[in-house]
């Protein structure tokens, strides 16, 4: 409860209250929690739990150290990835729109917090996005909509223009289009702002078919609490300077035999964290949280010679349905008419994507005809 800050288990509500189906009447009860991960053993005997990917982006935020290396560590830079992902739908009714198992394609970008602007944002500025705040619709330049903070920063401006560009270059009907904002209500728990490129269909309505969500530092963040594994950016001087600074040193004597095969992951936070309460020192380990004694580390204060400051980049990532962009390209072109008393169907695509470019189809099945159109 907002409110009162309590909390409730929703079987119990339930039990004392009857909750209806806004949409037939039909009285809801026996509450049961759903998980929306595909949940599996990995090995024989003593088996580890393992769960189906329902995102492809995690592989590439779990390589990002390897990655920054790979980028020659300078940002932004970014990563595509196309595949599978698997989520348990609770109510697969609405046929590709609502698979198990779909396909995906997304880039994770990497940008300095400090600095989310575009080296191309010039060139396309006047270009014009089709935006939905949930209230009014709008159609305003890239230009205009980052200045007057529609959209917050250049970066996801510019790569909301790109998947405008694509999905319209595929086929998508622009009159059939339109970005719409996510509200705070709901905003997933990874964004700080999320854009959903929305395709009509006379059948589904509005769809989502692409998510392109600033998800801030929260994965690799999550990561780094996890795992311990330096996963930072280094954001360099002009110049470098000398600063005091407070440095945690572990005690690997005390810390090995006390915390056993998590003193290593223990060791690395420790060596990474910013000192700001020496009294009370607590890490998290898995989703757990250690509190570390203060006989396992030394807490030393020296001068040293920096070069730049460590930050957690930030990431724009764009994230494309390839199924529900497949099957919204198919409705929007596919078109139904009379001419001259005579029913027509007709499924034409942008040539770009036309896997026949050109058919030349002799109308009468006179051998002439037939060689010469095999000629051209």
């Amino acid at each position: 409860c907002e409110k009162c800050k309590q909390s409730f288990k929703v079987e119990d509500i339930t039990k004392d209250k009857i909750i209806k189906c806004p949409q037939c009447g039909t009285e809801l009860k026996d509450a049961y929690p759903v998980n929306l991960m595909f949940q599996t053993k990995i090995g024989i005997g003593k088996a580890r739990d393992a769960f189906l990917r329902p995102e492809t982006a995690q592989g590439i935020f779990t390589d990002f150290h390897l990655l920054y290396r790979f980028a020659r560590e300078k940002l932004p830079f970014g990563v595509v990835q196309i595949g599978k992902g698997y989520r348990n739908e609770v109510s697969p009714r609405q046929g590709i729109i609502r698979l198990r198992e779909f396909s995906m394609a997304e880039a994770e970008v990497f940008f300095d917090p400090k600095d989310k602007t575009h080296k191309y944002f010039e060139s396309v500025k006047d270009k014009e996005l089709f935006l939905f705040d949930n209230i009014k619709e709008m159609k305003l330049s890239l230009e205009k909509a980052v200045n007057t903070k529609v959209i917050n920063n250049q970066a996801l401006a510019y790569y909301m223009y790109l998947t405008q560009e694509f999905l319209m270059t595929a086929g998508v009907d622009p009159k059939k289009f339109r970005f719409r904002k996510h509200g705070d209500d709901e905003l997933a728990h990874y964004a700080t702002e999320c854009w959903d490129a929305e395709l009509f269909s006379e059948r589904f309505g509005w769809i989502e078919c692409v998510g392109i969500a600033d998800r801030s530092a929260y994965d690799l963040n999550a990561h780094i609490q996890s795992s311990g594994t330096d996963m930072y950016a280094l954001r360099k001087f002009e110049e470098s300077k000398t600063v005091e600074i407070k440095k945690i040193v572990p005690n690997m004597g005390v810390m090995g035999p006390l915390f056993k095969g998590k003193a290593g992951k223990i060791k690395t936070i420790l060596e990474n964290m910013e000192v700001k309460d020496t009294k009370k020192i607590s890490v998290n380990i898995d989703g757990e949280t250690i509190e570390v004694p203060n006989n396992c580390y030394d807490i030393v204060q020296k001068k040293e010679k920096i070069t730049g400051e460590k930050y957690v980049p930030h990431v724009i990532e764009p994230s494309f349905g390839i199924d529900r962009i497949l099957y919204c390209v198919l409705e929007h072109n596919y078109s139904e008419g009379k001419k001259k008393g005579e029913e027509y169907r007709v499924l034409k695509f942008n040539s770009i994507i036309a896997p026949i470019k050109v058919g030349v189809l002799p109308l009468i099945s006179d051998n002439k005809l037939v060689k010469i159109a095999n000629e051209i």
